[in-house]
């Protein structure tokens, strides 16, 4: 599993992000999305993200990609408790 934090000050930037990032996966928080895919999807996100994206970005934003592994300990409250799909990391 793959998490996606994203703080994007542009109104219209964030948007497109928004738009693009959540066509892979789950929207956890308003910023924050859950994408179980391959290598290869993670991988042509980042080359989006470079391409596309960086450039246009100020100095206060910022996008984190955060891989997970099998190994990692999720404690869920709230509604994401009744989330108890299998995690599959890669």
């Amino acid at each position: 599993m793959v998490i996606i934090s994203y703080d994007i000050k542009d109104d219209k930037l964030r948007t497109k992000f928004n738009k693009y990032i959540r066509k892979f996966g789950g929207q956890l928080q308003y910023s924050v999305y859950e994408i179980s895919n391959s290598d290869t999807v993670l991988d042509n996100i980042i080359l989006e993200i470079k391409s596309n994206f960086e450039k246009k970005f100020s100095e206060e934003d910022s996008i984190m990609i955060m891989k997970l592994s099998k190994y990692c300990d999720i404690t869920r409250f709230g509604y994401a408790k009744h989330d108890t799909d299998e995690l599959i990391i890669v």
